[in-house]
This record gives structure tokens, sequence and C-alpha cells, in this order.
């Protein structure tokens, strides 16, 4: 048997319950992980509010009294595969953004995965800090360079640039030689020039439309109010990339109008980008930021972390 988190009603971090479940057995092409640490995101904690469209179709499963299991991003090793696998072996290091987005299951001991959602861990990163990388550094990289389509030189804008997606897209889009302006909390400031932003604004005391002109792109990660005025900053042949779904189609629809080039992403498992971000993270290009670690039995303190806010980086749990 192996422990996980799960929760059969939507609620408040409380509804996150401790459980053991049967190891799943590999077949055919299938790799299974233990996991030594995983990742959360704020999908996990809107899910488990009830809040998305992950929480809409998984409904039905709670209300049947079935336990789901929250969680997206994992790292660890592998530890068996099934009889077809010729990806991978056992004892390899791997991180990786499974189970998305409907069947979860980052928060256990063990899971089940296919090879292709599966990256080998940097010899230089430690599984905990993989555990931290896999959907926001994917949401970062797709955001700024398959969506939009930053490069050398462009004036870029990050809203809160010091959590989870923030600090690896401000990270991404230096190594590609942009200007990288920068929206958190004074007390980030320090953190972030030392990522390479080149200026960081305290939303706190400065409104950015009137310190910002003419980017030619804009990484919103807020939506609501900051997406709607985050068009205003955004040159005529620029580009905005808003993160929240929530808003999305309002931001959208308004860039249209303005004629400002204006997507929403909805982030996606990519091994080939997760491959690319890897070999950033080796050439220390890029450097994953962990805020915080909590055991496996203290998920619910994680999510109360979570929602806060003002995570710097990322939060993982550890199975130990």
């Amino acid at each position: 048997m192996m422990k996980s988190v799960e929760y059969t009603r939507f609620g408040e971090p409380d509804v996150l319950q401790l459980a053991e479940r049967p190891v799943p057995l590999p077949a055919g092409q299938q790799v299974r992980v233990k996991v030594l640490a995983a990742g959360l995101n704020p999908i996990d904690y809107k899910t488990r509010k009830g809040l998305g469209f992950v929480a809409g179709q998984i409904a039905p499963q709670l209300d049947s009294g079935v336990g789901w299991v929250p969680g997206y991003d994992i790292a660890g090793e592998v530890d068996a595969v099934g009889e077809d696998c010729r990806d991978w072996r056992v004892g390899d290091r791997v991180m990786g953004m499974i189970g998305f987005p409907l069947e979860g299951g980052g928060y256990a001991e063990y899971v089940m995965t296919t090879p292709d959602m599966l990256c080998r861990v940097p010899e230089r990163l430690s599984l905990e800090h993989a555990a931290g990388v896999p959907l926001a550094a994917l949401t970062a990289w797709q955001a700024l360079f398959e969506v939009g389509s930053v490069k050398e030189g462009d004036k870029v804008l990050i809203h809160a640039a010091a959590g989870g997606v923030g600090h690896f897209a401000v990270q991404f889009a230096k190594a590609r030689g942009a200007y990288v302006i920068a929206t958190a909390s004074a007390r980030n400031h320090d953190y972030l020039h030392e990522i390479g932003v080149d200026e960081a604004i305290d939303y706190t005391q400065t409104d950015f439309v009137d310190a910002c002109y003419g980017l030619d792109f804009v990484l919103d990660t807020m939506g609501g109010d900051i997406g709607h005025w985050s068009l205003g900053v955004v040159a005529a042949t620029g580009q905005m990339v808003t993160v929240p779904t929530v808003t999305a189609e309002q931001i959208i629809k308004e860039g249209e109008k303005r004629g400002i080039k204006t997507a929403g992403l909805t982030v996606y498992p990519d091994q080939e980008a997760l491959m690319a971000i890897a070999e950033l993270i080796e050439t220390e290009d890029v450097i994953v930021h962990i805020d915080k670690r909590f055991p496996l039995h203290e998920a619910n303190k994680a999510h109360t972390e979570l929602e806060t806010g003002h995570v710097r980086g990322k939060l993982v749990l550890t199975m130990k």
C-alpha cells in the first residue's frame, strides 16, 4: 500500500485527508515513479475549492464517494516499468507533469504515467527542487515562446514575477536576451534583481500603467483588472498572454477591440519543452526557488500557505 492525500468533497484545506491506496502495477509502456517530492500549483487549491473546469469534471466522482488525489508535478525515481517500455529504466531520476488535467495523482508516494510525460532531472538539481519545475515552468515557456514570440531586445513585463510561473518567466526571458520589467512587492525586489530583472515595480506604491508603455510583451498571471489595465501598456505591434482562464475571454475580447494581439493559455504537457528547460537548469541559466517544504501529511498547511498568494517561487510536498 502507499500513502496519498485525497478529498471526497470540495472545501477548505481541511478536506485534504491522508489515505492509503494500492501501489499501481505498470503494464505495456507505463512507467511507475516512486515520488520523492510533489509540487503545488494554484490550480490545486482552486480545484479543491470547487472552482474551474477540473472541479466541474471530477464533481460526479466526489458525489459518488470516490476520493480524488490532486497534484500534477512530481519528481522521483523510476522503480518499475511495463514490459514494452524502452525509454526509462529503474533508478532513473525523473520529473514530470502527470495526470493533467483530470487524473491528478501527484500527492502520492507512487504514480503511474507514460514515458512521454517524463524528463530526466539535471544532475545538479535535487528532486525536491525538480518537483517545483514542470507545470509552472511549462506555463512560462509556452506563454513566452509558443503562444508568444519573445526574442532578444524585447521589452517584457511580467506580473507577480516572484511567484512560481513568474520567477521562471523572468529567467527564460533574460536567457533570450529580453529586457525584463517585473511587478512584485518591495520585499521581493532584491531577489528579482538577483535572477535578472532589469526594473522592479512595487505594485503597492506605483501604478505600473504609469511606469510602463510601448512594451513588446506582457505576461498577465493575475487576470481581472490587472489584465485589463495591462492592455494599455502594450505597443501596437506587441502582444499579451493572459494565464487566468476565468477572465481570459473578457481580456482577449478587449484586446481585440483595441487591435492588440492578445491570447489566453492553458498549459499542456510537453516533453521537448521540459527537456529544453532542464538544459537551462543544467547550465545554471535558470535557478529553481523553493520557498517552503511540507511533509505529505501536512498538505492542508501547504494549501493554506499557497492560498496567501505571497509564495516566492514554489512550495513542495515531500514523501519522507
